[in-house]
């Protein structure tokens, strides 16, 4: 049988706007009709939630003039429509009682369970007297909500709910906060509904966003979507026939809805790819549900034997879901007239899914098919939210981490075995890695796509087979962070980075604190406990740090200076009794023949330090090169080679920061440098070059020949990998023997 769908209720003007509901409507006599799939001790929690609420909202008016209990109503009736369970209903009709009322969430506890005012809790804002700023109050908010949410997905559904029905009611709002609320709606919101599945719950959303961010945009287009919903009315009702007449002869059992596109999706396709709105040729669509998913593709084949296909518009979400479990065939047809057509098949245990997104859990009842599907929705990036809240503990960070990873597209990638994986469009080699688990991203080296080595930058289309080389030696390189796409990826990259940066820059300060210390003629740094933990606390009161670790984290990284603290740290120790000892001061101050100011003692750098030390770009000193210490502040050591122009210029401004460091008898990694390479320009040149460099067992790590057009003669410049001095002095050797090469020579800054 055949059943068709009143298109009124998809091309009606009504369904657009989605006018405020009346007090009337919002009652609980209302909200009890809908609770006929709950047992009768649920719904008499839910009456004693309902008084509880009235009575704390006693008083409170909405814009409208209506008593404020009719707004958690109308969102607890949204979550009735989704079938949510009785302490979901509960929490949605006190949702407001601890942010407005002044109810505790103790009281909550003692009145209706943990569970309950938990719920309620994760939906309550944080005091705005604990934030600086507007933006960190939000960003704060939003952390917990959505922490609540990845514990409890209810929270978010009753969230949504309650935004859903503020956006309805807007109209009552001043016209000035419309902006931020539909700005906010727009950006955050209508994503996340998406990203759970939650489509219908989305395009609303959207729509209603638009309709108060761009008033007059959206009556123009409204406008124009009506007067085109009249002029085609005899082509949806033809191509309706058709559809139906063809399906009958089959014998198949289907439902054929119409499906029009929201104003929105219009509005944003006309903006981004400057269309006008005769250009936009799928505003109208069909929506066809079959039995079984074996029907999915045999109406595929009944359709395109009606119609022809629009070439690269097919898309099968049947075989492959989207992220938020999304599950559909898509094809566009060439219908009457030319026109085009996009037509939807899926079952109707698809279709549920597809409007309902992680609601379908309690849609479903759990015997019936695609329960499980609809319990696993969203579960991979509820996840995702607690691996990156324990990496991230600033709110804004957090907050940026998590708008990457509400892309709206997807692309769907391989493992080697065959495993399907979906990430954002746009995602690269190393988010794959890091999807995969966080060791193989940490230590990735290199990547294979579909067989052939690529740049761990390379961005993933469908269908790639991605393999990951990893190596225990490798770790996250910080230049990674330019390209990842994904929040999983940002934040594993930026916790590892900053975990080593403050184990390294640890170590390094408590190495140039010794230093220090024993230029104050104290041999060895005191125990943190015992005896002297008086005098290191003193010692942080007077440095501003908590702990002892921090402060040697701060020393490294250069935001204290290491002789300084030295000194404060002698003259403490001398209270306590312990005298200098003045040979070990002549030793240390006098023997290297440095004065008294710039003496924190010799740090030895032999390449494993990591990100504490850096070695500088201007002048990229290699070991034999004499060079000087810089502290920047919060970047740690700087290292420079002694004739660096920028090294000197800024011993002239801040001589206290540098100290002496010197490298070791073998140093356990290469260097970069850059050669400067003149050549007499000819075939083959370049290749000539680079066998020479390799001859002399360097390696090439950047080629650079500038923007200029080729000369007769051009200078080519190489970033090389040496071990040291003496060994670019073999590659630039075997460079002036080469043919063509006219001169070979080290790059160096010129003085500013």
């Amino acid at each position: 049988m055949i059943t068709m769908a009143d298109s009124g209720s998809f091309f009606s003007a009504d369904d657009q706007a989605h006018p405020a509901a009346s007090a009337a409507a919002a009652s609980f006599a209302g909200l009890l009709a809908k609770l006929d799939y709950l047992s009768p001790g649920d719904i008499e929690s839910i009456r004693q939630a309902y008084r509880f609420a009235d009575e704390a909202h006693l008083g409170q008016l909405r814009k409208n003039g209506d008593p404020y209990i009719t707004h958690p109503i109308a969102v607890a009736a949204q979550c009735a429509e989704w079938k949510l369970d009785a302490q979901a209903l509960m929490s949605a009709l006190m949702h407001d009682a601890i942010e407005d009322c002044g109810v505790t969430k103790e009281e909550l506890v003692e009145r209706f369970g943990a569970p309950v005012a938990d719920l309620v809790d994760g939906l309550t804002k944080l005091e705005k007297l604990e934030f600086d700023t507007r933006e960190q109050n939000q960003a704060e908010s939003f952390r917990k909500m959505l922490l609540a949410m990845a514990k409890d997905v209810r929270v978010i559904l009753i969230k949504l709910a309650d935004r859903t029905h503020n956006m309805r009611t807007m109209g009552d709002m001043p016209r000035s906060k419309w902006q931020r609320i539909s700005s906010e709606t727009l950006e955050i919101y209508a994503p996340i509904a998406h990203r759970l599945g939650l489509n219908f719950t989305y395009r609303e959303l959207q729509d209603l966003a638009f309709r108060f961010l761009h008033p007059w945009r959206y009556e123009v287009l409204s406008k124009a979507l009506n007067k085109s919903r009249n002029r085609r009315r005899d082509l949806i009702s033809r191509v309706q026939k058709e559809v139906e007449s063809v399906f009958a002869r089959q014998g198949m059992s289907v439902r054929i809805m119409g499906r029009e596109k929201t104003l929105y999706s219009v509005y944003r396709k006309m903006d981004n790819k400057h269309l006008s709105f005769s250009q936009v040729t799928d505003v109208y669509g069909f929506r066809i549900v079959v039995p079984e998913l074996t029907d999915c593709y045999t109406g595929l084949g009944v359709l395109h034997q009606l119609y022809k296909p629009l070439p690269g518009k097919f898309r099968d979400y049947v075989a492959i879901p989207k992220v938020n479990g999304y599950q559909s065939l898509h094809t566009t047809l060439i219908g009457p007239f030319g026109t085009n057509i996009e037509f939807q098949l899926r079952t109707h245990a698809m279709d549920v899914v597809a409007e309902s997104g992680v609601a379908a859990h309690w849609l479903y009842k759990a015997s019936e098919p695609g329960s499980d599907m609809s319990q696993r929705l969203g579960t991979q990036w509820l996840q995702s939210l607690l691996d990156i809240q324990q990496e991230t503990h600033d709110a804004g960070e957090f907050w940026d981490h998590i708008k990457i990873d509400l892309f709206p597209d997807a692309v769907y990638v391989f493992t080697p075995k065959s495993k399907i994986m979906a990430l954002p469009r746009g995602a690269t080699v190393m988010d794959f890695a890091y999807a995969i688990h966080s060791d193989v991203g940490n230590h990735t080296v290199s990547a294979r796509i579909n067989g052939e080595q690529r740049p761990l930058r390379t961005e993933l289309a469908n269908g790639d087979v991605v393999e990951i080389i990893t190596a225990e030696s490798a770790e996250p390189n910080p230049t990674w962070l330019s390209f990842v796409k994904t929040g999983r990826a940002r934040s594993k990259i930026r916790h590892y980075l900053k975990t080593v940066a403050q184990e390294k820059s640890h170590e390094l300060g408590e190495r140039m604190l010794s230093q220090a210390l024993r230029s104050e003629g104290i041999a060895a740094l005191p125990a943190e406990d015992g005896e002297y933990h008086n005098t290191w606390e003193k010692l942080l009161r007077f440095t501003g740090n908590k702990t002892r670790n921090e402060l040697l984290s701060d020393i490294g990284m250069g935001k204290r200076i290491a002789s300084m603290v030295g000194k404060k740290l002698a003259v403490l120790l001398s209270e306590m009794g312990l005298k200098p000892d003045a040979l070990l001061i002549s030793t240390e101050r006098y023997a290297s023949g440095r004065d008294e100011s710039a003496s924190q003692g010799v740090v030895t750098l032999d390449g494993s330090e990591g990100l504490s030390v850096q070695y500088a770009s201007c002048c990229k000193p290699i070991p034999g090169d004499r060079i000087v210490g810089y502290l920047g502040r919060g970047e740690g050591l700087v290292v420079h080679a002694e004739e660096c122009p920028t090294g000197k210029r800024l011993l002239l401004r801040d001589s206290e920061r540098f100290l002496e460091v010197e490298w070791a008898d073998e140093p356990v990694r290469s260097f970069e440098t850059t050669v400067v390479v003149t050549v007499m320009n000819g075939k083959g040149v370049l290749a000539r070059v680079a066998s020479s460099i390799a001859s002399a067992e360097a390696d090439i790590t950047h080629v650079d020949m500038g923007d200029e057009p080729a000369q007769t003669a051009t200078d080519i410049r190489f970033s090389v990998s040496v071990r040291d001095r003496q060994h670019l002095a073999d590659v630039l050797r075997s460079l002036k023997r080469t043919t063509s090469v006219i001169k070979a020579q080290r790059f160096k800054p010129v003085k500013a």
